[in-house]
């Protein structure tokens, strides 16, 4: 596929990826995560064919317009969408496949200053929420999902949902609905909960001998043993 057939399939997957879109007033002035990534795709093709200055400079003037920060070195594939994109980078060695949807405040970066591949690969589909933090060579699986604010340093499987700082894997088995971060669990809730609960039934315990409390006690310690079980995954 040619550079403007690439950049006229992203604009037309806006369309299909955005029930905000009414009309090509509203694309020209309130989509600079479409703008960006045709601006991309420009220099891109500089910067393989050895112009990385001018290459570079392209995409520090759509910074300063857009303000996604894409290295023009990084690999994308087709129909990327980047919803808002506010605070959007994406790094040098990051590859993201087909059908990926980024939304705002993501960054793709690197902990590492060595040469090489050290930014992450995004696979075909999957989904990264607002404000997501994906760091280092890592692969985030086909359908995979990362939840708003994440911060991923470990592979993600396909199909797959993670969330948390670090994030770990919550559910395995794509949802039906990509965009359902509202149904993603709260850990830090839950693990408050156990906590308060647990608490309380020591408390008894020590007061008075009751077998129901110590019932309740392991029914406790259970779901603690698969609720650490589970961040191990």
């Amino acid at each position: 596929m040619g550079l403007f057939a690439e950049i006229r399939e992203d604009f037309s997957n806006a369309y299909n990826n955005d029930p905000a879109l009414n009309s090509r007033l509203d694309f020209l002035f309130n989509y600079p995560g479409v703008w960006a990534v045709a601006w991309y795709r420009i220099a891109h093709r500089l910067y393989m064919a050895n112009f990385k200055s001018l290459a570079r400079i392209i995409m520090g003037l759509n910074q300063i317009i857009t303000n996604i920060d894409i290295h023009p070195g990084a690999v994308i594939g087709k129909r990327v969408f980047i919803d808002h994109g506010t605070g959007v980078v994406i790094g040098q060695t990051a590859i993201i496949e087909d059908d990926v949807l980024i939304y705002q405040g993501v960054t793709l970066g690197g902990v590492s200053l060595t040469q090489g591949k050290r930014h992450p690969t995004i696979k075909k589909g999957a989904v990264i929420g607002a404000g997501a933090k994906v760091l280092g060579n890592i692969v985030i699986g086909e359908y995979a999902k990362i939840g708003a604010n994440s911060v991923v340093v470990k592979p993600v499987p396909n199909n797959a949902t993670a969330i948390g700082i670090p994030a770990h894997v919550i559910e395995k088995g794509r949802c039906k609905e990509p965009l359902m971060h509202n149904l993603l669990p709260d850990i830090n809730k839950e693990m408050f909960e156990y906590l308060l609960k647990r608490v309380a039934v020591l408390e008894h315990i020590l007061v008075e001998d009751n077998k129901q409390l110590l019932e309740q006690d392991l029914e406790l310690e259970n779901i603690y043993e698969s609720f650490i079980r589970a961040m191990k995954n």
